[in-house]
């Protein structure tokens, strides 16, 4: 249609679409018709009284698994790493493995907060909270293993170029592991600060609401002395936004160069141009298919129903339906490029992937992050709380795996056969693994234990202002 007839066209009645067809209507973001104080008193509510059976029936197995995975650290750092099943040629093992899926994991906050933010998509705001919270969790979880994985820990110190006396070793700024301790760090304290920064409105939300001198006095401390004036409101949104252009880069920056710990090596199965953007897409899918978990949830234990709504649920799932594309598209690529290459070792190495020893990892692999993830083509499975909750749990399992794939069929089968060897998980390595998730899971809880979960002003932001000021006004006049 030409420029002068959209100009001659009369105006479009309220309710009609720009050409005339009826004009769908969005489904609120915040739904039950809530008010302001509603929106602050239902987020806050879980802070101020004392802990649910359910929040209790959850921390206090977290906490022993958080204990056991302690322990196992304690033990490896006595007697040595190889109380876990590593050995020759897998010298790599549960530390990596884990390392690589903690990091991942981390991605969906950033995402969510930073990328979602800059292209001012409203459905972040009652998630956003939560996930910024997982990216720490999860990163400060990860840092442990590549840590623990030196054998001498209590050497940390030896990873910074400090001059001292130790002659001919110093940091190899050209190893990839080097890179990992910048990039790891740049994230986790980019991510901590605008988680921070994020919350400061809402801290002071709950000291204004505090009723003990010592809450009060907590709250006020760490809401920085925040008074809601103007000044105040846009000195935080320029600063919001600077962190979240800082944290956009990180999102692509730091699983790239995880994944140079594989790619710019000579082993088959690793050297491969096609790993920083596949582990980029694995990193966003496993992230909010973690999300989609905690987030349903805590929806259920802490009555958000109302804040976290179905369609944020599906909204993400529309997310891990196309970064699971993008995954199944780089397994295949793999596949057909050792092919195209003519290189016996790269071909050996992927038929070996799937016929050979951990071929059943492989299948557990390609089922869970392929297979299962389509049945989000379909909408009701999409808008389904429990099919949502079951996938994302097999997806969390699927990229568990293909760390573990991605690590053990590279290593285990040498350039020389005579350097052959197996890999298989024994007590210790489930100890650190399953320990890890109990970690993960504490400082989640006790997260969502002392602080909101969502972020109140921002969902505040995205209510219907006319809907929620006359209930509020019919509230006042019925008083």
């Amino acid at each position: 249609m030409k420029r002068s007839e959209l100009q001659g066209r009369p105006r479009a009645a309220e309710g009609e679409g720009p050409f005339g067809g009826p004009l769908a209507k969005r489904e609120p973001l915040v739904a039950d018709g809530k008010t302001w104080k509603e929106v602050d008193d239902d987020i806050a509510r879980h802070t101020e009284v004392m802990p649910t059976k359910l929040w209790w029936f959850a921390f206090i197995p977290s906490v022993l698994l958080m204990l056991v995975f302690v322990g196992g650290h304690i033990v490896n750092a006595g007697t040595g790493i190889g109380t876990t099943g590593i050995s020759h040629p897998v010298g790599w093992g549960v530390f990596i493995v884990n390392f690589v899926f903690w990091i991942g994991i981390g991605h969906a906050g950033t995402l969510i907060s930073a990328i979602l933010f800059l292209f001012k998509q409203t459905w972040r705001t009652a998630i956003n909270r939560s996930a910024e919270a997982m990216t720490i969790f999860a990163v400060a979880v990860a840092g442990v293993f590549p840590l623990m994985h030196t054998g001498r820990p209590w050497f940390a110190y030896w990873l910074f170029p400090l001059p001292d006396g130790r002659g001919p070793l110093w940091v190899n700024f050209n190893s990839p592991l080097l890179w990992d301790v910048f990039a790891v760090s740049t994230y986790g304290t980019i991510s901590l600060v605008f988680w921070y920064i994020g919350m400061v409105p809402d801290l002071a939300n709950l000291r204004d609401r505090a009723k003990h001198p010592l809450r009060k006095k907590i709250y006020g401390i760490l809401s920085l002395g925040w008074t809601g004036g103007n000044r105040a409101w846009r000195h935080y949104e320029s600063a919001y936004l600077m962190l979240a252009g800082l944290a956009t880069p990180l999102v692509l920056s730091v699983h790239t160069i995880v994944s140079f710990d594989f790619a710019v090596s000579v082993i088959p199965g690793w050297h491969s141009t096609i790993f920083p953007p596949y582990f980029v897409a694995g990193a966003i899918f496993s992230g909010f298919a973690m999300v989609l978990t905690l987030t349903i949830i805590m929806r259920h234990v802490f009555e958000l129903k109302s804040y976290i709504t179905i369609n944020h649920l599906e909204s993400m799932a529309k997310v891990v339906l196309l970064t699971a594309g993008i995954v199944g598209i780089a397994y295949i690529t793999e596949f057909i490029i050792a092919y195209y290459s003519a290189v016996p070792a790269e071909r050996f190495h992927f038929a070996n992937r799937v016929l050979g020893p951990y071929g059943w990892s492989a299948m557990i692999m390609l089922s869970c992050n392929l297979l299962v993830p389509q049945l989000l083509w379909i909408k009701k499975i999409r808008r389904s709380i429990a099919g949502l909750f079951i996938i994302s749990i097999f997806v969390n399992i699927g990229m568990w795996f293909e760390r573990y794939v991605i690590v053990t069929t590279s290593l285990h089968r040498d350039f020389v056969p005579s350097s052959w060897g197996v890999y298989d998980f024994n007590v210790m390595d489930w100890v650190l693994t399953v320990g890890s998730f109990g970690l993960f899971l504490t400082l989640f809880l006790l997260f969502a234990r002392v602080l909101p979960t969502i972020t109140m002003f921002e969902v505040k932001a995205v209510m219907d202002p006319e809907t929620a000021s006359r209930k509020n006004r019919k509230e006042v006049a019925d008083g």
